[in-house]
């Protein structure tokens, strides 16, 4: 972290050991760790900082970041640290004398294929699931939206569980154990109607992690290999765009563009908020 104020050096300093200046370590419960990252982007006016913590994907660990050039993607399930080209990424670029035309022509079509276009086709996913731990947690619904130019294609499928439903899942989604039993599928069945949905297109995602942890849980259980699909991540997204929110949950960006719709914890639905989420993002 740089240009770190006394009053923030202060908070981290309750939970964390500084074994270096800006350097901060320590172990900490997701939710202090959430906490003490929202209380550094809101106090950290124009330093930078970034944070590595564990978590139970393959990769064992995830990154956050805040004001830095250098940005975390997902490739292929691995979380990576992207550096910047040295005149960024939405810059013109610091060319040399003697570049011919054409090839400043070719520059600018990369920067240009590198931004989303009007018939760009991706699809925006989401799953619902019994708790947070990809490895003893189950699938209970998968949502998909399909966005093909002005085209849209919707893709929703409930799973049945082998036990019961959890009573905080049940009320945070609406969902009941007679839902599940009477309309999902079973999640071999759901797993490849969704895997044949989402092909080989681009996955938008919101903390995208989350959701390819789970998938990849599934599709080893399975036996069906992982999709490599292309990824974004609107969670990395929006902390590089977006300024002046309290935190980067969901419902926080929808009233923070103004957006009529709320997460409601149902994959399709939460797919449709995230597809104008990311409209905005891209404005």
């Amino acid at each position: 972290m740089t240009d770190c104020p006394p009053r923030l050096r202060g908070d981290l300093s309750k939970w964390l050991c500084e074994i270096n200046t800006g350097v901060y370590v320590g172990q900490l419960s997701s939710r202090v760790r959430d906490a003490l990252w929202d209380r550094v982007c809101k106090n950290l006016q124009t330093g930078r900082a970034t944070m590595v913590y564990t978590t139970n994907g393959e990769q064992k660990m995830d990154f956050l970041v805040h004001n830095t050039s250098w940005t975390p993607v997902d490739f292929d399930g691995i979380k990576l640290m992207r550096r910047p080209l040295p005149q960024g990424a939405d810059e013109e670029p610091l060319l040399k004398p003697g570049f011919s035309k054409a090839a400043k022509r070719q520059m600018a079509a990369r920067r240009a294929s590198a931004r989303p276009q009007t018939g760009d086709r991706f699809v925006l996913i989401d799953l619902e699931t019994t708790g947070l731990q990809p490895d003893r947690d189950e699938i209970i619904e998968f949502g998909a939206l399909r966005v093909d130019g002005d085209k849209e294609t919707e893709f929703s499928c409930l799973v049945r569980l082998a036990g019961l439903l959890p009573k905080t899942i049940a009320e945070l989604t609406g969902l009941t154990d007679e839902t599940l039993q009477a309309q999902g599928l079973a999640m071999e069945q759901a797993l490849q109607q969704f895997l044949t949905f989402i092909g080989r297109d681009r996955l938008v995602g919101y903390n995208l992690s989350f959701d390819m942890a789970f998938l990849r849980a599934a599709c080893q259980r399975a036996g069906q290999p992982m999709p490599a699909n292309r990824s974004t991540d609107l969670l990395n997204l929006a902390r590089r765009k977006v300024s002046g929110v309290s935190n980067f949950k969901l419902t926080t960006l929808a009233a923070h563009f103004a957006l009529p719709q709320q997460a409601s914890h149902r994959a399709l639905a939460d797919c449709r908020l995230m597809k104008e989420i990311y409209s905005k993002l891209n404005e």
